[in-house]
């Protein structure tokens, strides 16, 4: 009992800094499973370069004084590794973390200069390639659009390098130096899963058109219904970009995500699946829907293809797309389904 208490102090104090003893359930959690760690820190207390942004809501602390750079990541040494890192795009989701662990894979959530979308490109009509552009530059901190300014150590590239480093040094036992590239100024991307859900997925998928990924797992997503940059050319092979969304979700509905995937060319790969009358590997596609009954709500289909409160489960609680999860992160990518032709019902051409 002495050691599961020291160990519990160490890691509320000297891994996630900041925090207070209202941790000590995940501190806990650690110890039970001595090889599965759970780590956190401020993007601002790793690298002293981070700055605010308020000119677009990107701030490292609220206006009550509490830390919003949080970052989180975790990895089960005891179980088989996969060698791959995830890279979280949106805010950290402890369920998916816990599976993501599960299946082998490290996984990191990286808080960014991401805080834009309602506020820049707000013009009717927008220019094609606005949002694109913006997305490029807050994922790599590199000058791609004129409507913000967003320097290299609050772009996701950098925030997600400085953590790996930060993570090899204070968690050594979960080897995060893999993913360093050989000179160790960057990161592996050819070993890295990038995905989010909604406005994270859709950064994701811009940022593999212009870097190299293992994987490109979108969820509720991508979007970007009045941009171009769906149809660029792509550094990552189209056969490792995987969608899943609801039926009832306003971007199925309205056509986005069909159009986003068809000009992604993940109907190069397989015919849309209903993941809920299909079994694993669902034909070897990368375009999955669910169509479970979420009342008629919208905003809950939103949510719905991701663990959490709105997911699909069964009436005792179990998670009813475990197999889909486990699928979009770990299908081997080049196992592939037959090539379909584009859906004429999916509209590509929208206007504002």
């Amino acid at each position: 009992m002495g050691i599961k208490i020291s160990l519990s102090v160490f890691v509320c104090i000297g891994v996630t800094l900041f925090v207070t003893c209202g941790h000590f359930a995940l501190a806990e959690q650690l110890v039970s499973n001595q090889k599965r760690y759970q780590l956190q820190a401020r993007a601002s207390t790793i690298d002293r370069r981070v700055r605010s942004h308020p000119e677009f809501k990107f701030v490292l602390e609220t206006a009550s004084g509490m830390p919003a750079d949080v970052q989180n990541a975790i990895v089960d040494t005891s179980v088989p590794q996969r060698g791959k890192l995830v890279i979280w795009l949106m805010s950290h989701n402890q369920a998916l973390f816990d599976r993501l662990a599960d299946y082998g894979l490290h996984a990191i959530q990286v808080e960014y200069a991401r805080s834009w979308f309602s506020i820049c490109c707000q013009e009717k009509p927008v220019d094609p390639h606005c949002r694109g552009n913006i997305r490029l530059e807050a994922a790599t901190g590199k000058d791609f659009s004129d409507e913000v300014s967003i320097p290299k150590p609050d772009g996701m590239m950098e925030r997600a390098y400085q953590f790996v480093k930060w993570l090899e040094r204070t968690n050594p036992e979960g080897g995060w130096g893999q993913f360093l590239n050989a000179d160790r100024k960057g990161i592996n991307w050819e070993k890295v899963i990038v995905s989010g859900s909604s406005h994270g997925s859709t950064t994701a998928a811009r940022f593999a058109k212009h870097v190299k990924v293992s994987r490109v797992v979108t969820l509720c997503g991508p979007r970007d219904q009045y941009q171009m940059w769906q149809a660029l050319p792509s550094a990552t092979p189209t056969n490792r970009y995987f969608g899943f969304s609801h039926v009832l979700d306003a971007g199925w509905k309205a056509d986005h995500y069909c159009r986003s995937w068809e000009m992604l060319g993940m109907n190069q790969y397989g015919p849309i699946v209903n993941v809920d009358s299909a079994r694993p590997p669902y034909q070897n596609t990368r375009r999955l829907i669910t169509d479970f009954d979420v009342g008629g709500n919208e905003k809950k289909a939103h949510g719905s293809v991701q663990p959490g409160s709105r997911a699909y489960k069964s009436k005792s609680g179990k998670y009813m797309h475990e197999a889909v999860w486990r699928y979009l992160y770990t299908h081997p990518v080049d196992l592939v389904g037959p090539s379909v032709p584009a859906d004429s019902g999916c509209e590509k051409n929208q206007q504002q």
